[in-house]
């Protein structure tokens, strides 16, 4: 084929005519196989070393929020004569005798007297109105209702249950005028009635929970903080949230592979960190003065305390 000026044009005809018929290829299968062996590589890189971020900035989140409940006491205690609140984890009964109960209470069933609130939001809510902040938030869930209970206060009254009063069980031990039993010890574990903390009085305030035995995990170590390895989850109830658990293998396992770290805070407002080898049984009395613990069998089971908060 010629053009008007009598040049042979390019064509489908013309032998030099050339069409560019080359296409983007695709990965082949070797190239697939290397990519997918690097972002597996990657991905064993990153996870670990996300979770491990994330576990440190819960950690942070839970010292903050332990130092935040120390500054609130010491606050309460300056606009209250020195004094620290009434403890509500106690329970009383109607020949006027009482006992106590969990030191993981934020709201108890009732007050041990008139006198005395059954929540620890009816003397702390206008220093905390987030409930999250007495919360661990390493649990695995919160409590369903924590911040209406805690908005409500003395007033409490779950719908999802018949009774009027509903007790509210945190994931923070909360120890000030609290009365512990120590096996083997003399005296028993005193809680701080005051910033000063008298010389029989321990200077804990708060911790995370941890703890053995509990009747919703029998013969299991429960804690807010998951531990190393096999953790299981302790289902919440109407009144409480879910903690870990690892059931004891042997009665000769140690704490110390339980591979948590646990936070408390004291009265001077510093907040420690210490591990599970660090600790000393306490058990819940029954008795006012601390003298004897629930029996092994219907009690809330062990709840470990640092060793250095009885020094």
């Amino acid at each position: 084929m010629h053009t008007a000026t009598g040049k042979k044009a390019f064509g489908p005809n013309n032998p030099g005519f050339a069409i560019n018929h080359k296409q983007p290829q695709g990965f082949n299968l070797v190239e697939i196989l290397v990519l997918m062996v690097i972002i597996g590589s990657y991905t064993a890189i990153l996870i670990p070393a996300l979770t491990k971020a994330r576990r440190q900035s819960r950690s942070l989140v839970n010292m903050s929020n332990q130092r935040q409940i120390v500054a609130t006491l010491n606050c309460f205690a300056s606009d209250n004569d020195g004094k620290y609140p009434e403890s509500v984890a106690t329970i009383g009964l109607l020949n006027e005798h009482w006992n106590w109960q969990e030191p993981t209470m934020m709201t108890s069933c009732r007050s041990r007297s008139p006198q005395l609130r059954r929540s620890l939001s009816a003397y702390l809510y206008t220093y905390i109105g987030n409930s999250t902040v007495m919360f661990c938030p390493n649990a695995p869930k919160q409590y369903r209702h924590l911040q209406q209970s805690w908005d409500a206060g003395d007033n409490w009254d779950n719908p999802e249950t018949p009774q009027a009063q509903d007790p509210v069980v945190g994931t923070y031990c909360f120890y000030w005028n609290y009365i512990g039993h120590i096996e083997g010890q003399k005296e028993p574990f005193i809680g701080p009635k005051n910033p000063l903390a008298g010389p029989s009085q321990s200077k804990l305030l708060v911790s995370d929970y941890f703890g053995y035995d509990h009747w919703r995990s029998p013969n299991a170590y429960s804690s807010c903080e998951r531990f190393a390895g096999t953790s299981a989850v302790t289902p919440g109830t109407w009144v409480s949230s879910d903690y870990w658990s690892r059931p004891k293998a042997d009665e000769n396992l140690s704490l110390f592979p339980l591979g948590i770290e646990l936070h408390a805070g004291y009265t001077d407002g510093h907040v420690d960190t210490y591990l599970p080898s660090q600790v000393i049984p306490m058990k819940v009395a029954i008795t006012p003065d601390g003298s004897a613990p629930y029996p092994s069998e219907l009690g809330p089971g062990v709840f470990y305390i640092p060793i250095s908060s009885l020094y």
